[in-house]
């Protein structure tokens, strides 16, 4: 449909042919996503002529027509300045029955509330894709949000959420969610002055129908139960992001802590719940895991003390069904082969943190990922067990990656040194140990409790002979130096070091010794350093 063709038909129809030609550009452009950039100006007016119409009063389908056609049009964030003011942001947030433009309280009516047709829970609907469209699309926009108290209105909407339809629910979660991610400076009047934690919090319980047992103890799952109704899985995604946004920063009171203890419990209750696919689960499972990772370390006890159910005698009668979740998720993210960074070390930061601060769950994971070493004669990242897989990781390309996989295993290693070696290796660990200064061996800044380590009896047996290098038991090496003589020793001796000290000048290599505290330095700086003795020796 031509443009200007179009809006010359606009300003002189009335409100049945203004609906019919939009609807036609609609049909047209339904699936439009990339537009003609010599046509920015055409489109701009095109969006100032449809909020001029629904600024009048019309019939609940022409709004609805007149939205989707702005719904189209803001997908290009270069024509958005007619909807970036406040009385265009004021009109849509209108459609979408939100309070907007002034603070007014918690409890006031929503309009959500009020009887509404078909007809008209659709102009809701589409009101809240334009505005989850503009936000994302326009600063402008997003600080008028701001200004007209968009987020308010929208903690407002929180209150029904018991009665939302899909939609209504599923767009009104997300456009807080791209507010809060967009806008940090509201995150705070969110927290505090429309209590957005606590409402996102009711919204998730009652969305994944929880059912208390405890303080902070959900009922367990059926286990023949229906998998979660895939509507009510995207409203709860989209909490869970919202949340996400909002508890970033947990610096916070006692009630807060209450609070994060709740939303644990919750996340606790979805990591046992399926989805209608696989995928769908994995991506619950994964918002729980980024959400989990911003409370604080002391509330991951809820993960584990679920007194109702039970659990294992051995590890203190703590439940690790939830643990284990987050060990199998682990192991399919790192079996992905991809995308390690935003997949994988959330859950590795996670369980390392668990691990650090919570016995129970610490010897639990040590337990499934390294478990007493029996297969000496092969190198600790060769095979397909969990161990494997991590040790593998430690010399991945990407730092954080590598960092991660290394901390959690020092974790589950006690921060030894001597017990990390003996899983990893001395080659796969320099990372790590360097980083931490921990190269002439030690420990790690964290107590731990004193129960000890079991070795197998082959360990026991191969241990003075396993290469502490690779970390395995290799076959015995012919000794390449042994039929020399000591004229031919003395020549090769001299001709390694003629090579290093050519390399080392080219700045190609660079010698490194290890200071006594552990850190790697220049090695002429290292044989500088005076060697520790006595205070109490004699002077002269």
């Amino acid at each position: 449909m031509d443009l200007d063709n179009l809006l010359s038909q606009l300003d002189t129809a009335n409100e049945v042919e203004i609906e019919k030609l939009l609807q036609q550009y609609n049909r047209e452009n339904s699936h439009t996503f990339t537009f003609n950039q010599k046509e920015e100006t055409l489109r701009s007016k095109l969006c100032q002529s449809v909020l001029s119409v629904l600024g009048r009063q019309v019939q609940p389908s022409c709004q609805k027509t007149c939205l989707e056609s702005l719904r189209i049009l803001s997908r290009d964030k270069h024509v958005l300045a007619p909807v970036a003011t406040r009385d265009s942001m004021l009109i849509l947030g209108k459609m979408a029955r939100l309070h907007t433009g002034d603070t007014g309280s918690d409890n006031q009516k929503n309009p959500q509330e009020d009887p509404q047709s078909e007809e008209e829970e659709a102009v809701v609907v589409e009101a809240l894709k334009c505005l989850c469209n503009v936000v994302y699309n326009s600063p402008a926009a997003q600080q008028v949000s701001v200004d007209v108290k968009l987020a308010h209105g929208l903690c407002v909407g929180l209150h029904t959420a018991r009665t939302w339809h899909h939609e209504v629910g599923l767009f009104t979660l997300r456009l807080l969610f791209l507010l809060s991610a967009l806008r940090p400076d509201v995150r705070g009047g969110l927290r505090k002055e429309w209590h957005a934690v606590r409402l996102l919090t009711d919204v998730l319980e009652h969305t994944l129908d929880v059912r208390w047992v405890g303080p902070y103890e959900a009922a367990r799952p059926e286990p023949q139960a229906l998998p979660m109704p895939a509507e009510d899985n995207e409203r709860a995604m989209e909490a869970l992001k919202a949340l996400f946004n909002l508890t970033l920063s947990n610096a916070g009171c006692e009630e807060d802590d209450h609070q994060f203890r709740i939303i644990a419990a919750i996340l606790r209750h979805l990591l046992m719940l399926k989805t209608e696919t696989e995928e769908k689960t994995e991506e619950a499972h994964s918002h729980a895991v980024n959400l989990l990772n911003n409370l604080p370390v002391s509330c991951l006890d809820v993960l584990i003390e679920v007194p109702v159910q039970g659990g294992q005698e051995k590890y203190g009668g703590k439940n690790m069904d939830a643990v284990q979740v987050l060990i199998d998720f682990m192991e399919k993210r790192i079996d992905k082969g991809s995308n390690y960074k935003e997949g994988l070390t959330p859950v590795l930061s996670l369980l390392t943190e668990g691990s650090r601060h919570h016995r129970e769950i610490r010897r639990y994971i040590k337990a499934q990922v390294l478990p007493p070493r029996k297969d000496v004669k092969i190198r600790p990242e060769i095979g397909t067990t969990t161990r494997n897989k991590l040790v593998r990781l430690m010399t991945h390309v990407d730092m954080g990656v590598k960092q991660g996989a290394a901390e959690f295993l020092f974790v589950l290693c006690k921060e030894s040194v001597d017990n990390l070696l003996k899983y990893t290796g001395y080659g796969n660990a320099a990372g790590l140990l360097v980083a931490r200064g921990l190269l002439a061996g030690g420990r790690g800044e964290t107590q731990y409790s004193e129960d000890e380590d079991s070795d197998t009896e082959e360990y026991k047996s191969a241990k003075p002979f396993i290469n502490p290098i690779t970390g395995h038991l290799e076959e015995p090496m012919p000794n390449p130096i042994e039929e020399m003589t000591d004229e031919q020793k003395e020549y090769e001796a001299q001709k390694l070091v003629n090579m290093f000290d050519k390399l080392s000048r080219q700045n190609v290599i660079r010698p490194m010794g290890v200071r006594p505290d552990g850190t790697l330095a220049p090695l002429e700086e290292t044989l500088c350093d005076p060697p520790e003795h006595n205070s109490g020796s004699e002077s002269d």
